[in-house]
């Protein structure tokens, strides 16, 4: 008996989910989207087509469920005491990540409407992910390297919205120096001096 066709394995609960998601995540990077179907992932798993249906319902949901799972091992949060190398390797990591075919797979259902399950996943999961640099941000604000009024939700998606850009709209390279200048540019600010600051700068003060 070919191998592809052996008999689904009596795998329940939390075994099965396991399974499943592995087997979700292998197909994605190994043959795509397209490739990754239901049933495709039931004979990988070597599980029941009907019970992966009865428990994520359709296909989009299993693959993000997949993701979200595969992302949060992939993505941890950094805690180097400097906000600054805690946001690089927090954005770093994720934009390895989205350059990846998991990651793209991931983005790309973002913009999937229509499925309520799917809808109310993703607000979830994409939540929790900016909470959680959010949080680095804060941290900046505790230790004194950020101005008090800093908005963390804003710092935060000033540095994401690129490298979501480049992958969903303009297909530019998420090259390696791209998170540090985010980073720096965003912390930083692009805005030249003050004419008074300019002054206080000279020696003679003119």
């Amino acid at each position: 008996m070919d191998e592809k066709e052996a008999p689904p394995l009596r795998r329940r609960g939390e075994r099965m989910r396991q399974a499943v998601l592995a087997a979700t995540v292998d197909l994605l990077a190994s043959q795509g989207m397209a490739a990754t179907t239901v049933a495709a992932v039931a004979r990988a798993a070597g599980v029941h087509e009907t019970s992966v249906y009865r428990r994520w319902k359709t296909r989009e949901n299993l693959i993000f469920d997949a993701l979200a799972h595969h992302s949060d091992h992939a993505l941890p949060t950094p805690d180097t005491g400097d906000v600054r190398a805690d946001l690089t390797a927090l954005f770093t990591a994720l934009a390895r990540y989205l350059a990846t075919p998991a990651g793209t797979a991931l983005l790309h259902l973002g913009t999937v409407r229509g499925e309520d399950d799917l809808e109310e996943g993703r607000r979830s999961y994409w939540s929790t992910r900016l909470e959680r640099a959010e949080a680095l941000v804060r941290r900046g604000i505790d230790r004194g390297e950020l101005a008090t009024d800093t908005d963390p939700h804003l710092t935060v998606e000033a540095v994401t919205g690129p490298l979501l850009a480049r992958v969903l709209l303009t297909g530019e390279p998420l090259e390696e120096t791209l998170v540090p200048r985010l980073v720096d540019l965003v912390l930083d600010g692009a805005r030249a001096p003050r004419r008074q600051d300019r002054r206080q700068d000279r020696p003679d003060g003119s």
